[in-house]
């Protein structure tokens, strides 16, 4: 397990994993006062947290299915990315996708977040790529089945 540095300026409890064997920890929103998350709206909310990840690190934001399936909420840019060298406080970017309102109060569970190792690349530029089974099929290309 890596050690995560984080500042809580919020008044919510720190992320954690629910199980064991989790991958994600959910984020809370840290808000004042109840705000409703109109049909088509996207609103972005804090959550108090300013971390340090390790080099070599990412954050990843992405949805809760519970909210997803229930309510039509979810993470706009998902999965969105907090790169390790990034010090601004944590934000969470909803959208409500539903026909209905949506009310988010303060502490509630809007999103989780994943750690994940990363790698970066470095670009060769060629003259042509190496032939594959697949080749250039794209969208759709292995069919329904």
């Amino acid at each position: 397990m890596i050690k995560i540095k984080v500042v809580n300026k919020g008044h919510q409890q720190l992320p954690a994993y629910a199980t064991p064997q989790s991958a994600g920890m959910d984020l809370r929103a840290n808000i004042d006062e109840p705000v409703v998350l109109h049909p088509m709206e996207r609103r972005l909310f804090k959550t108090g947290l300013f971390i340090a990840l390790p080099e070599g690190y990412e954050a990843q934001i992405r949805p809760r299915s519970g909210l997803a399936l229930k309510h039509g909420i979810t993470v706009l840019n998902t999965p969105g990315t907090i790169d390790a060298d990034y010090r601004g406080e944590v934000g969470v970017c909803l959208i409500n996708l539903s026909q209905d309102d949506f009310v988010v109060n303060d502490g509630e569970r809007i999103a989780q977040m994943v750690i994940a190792r990363h790698e970066q690349g470095d670009f060769v530029v060629v003259e042509e790529l190496d032939e594959t089974e697949r080749g250039a099929g794209g969208y759709g290309h292995t069919g329904l089945k």
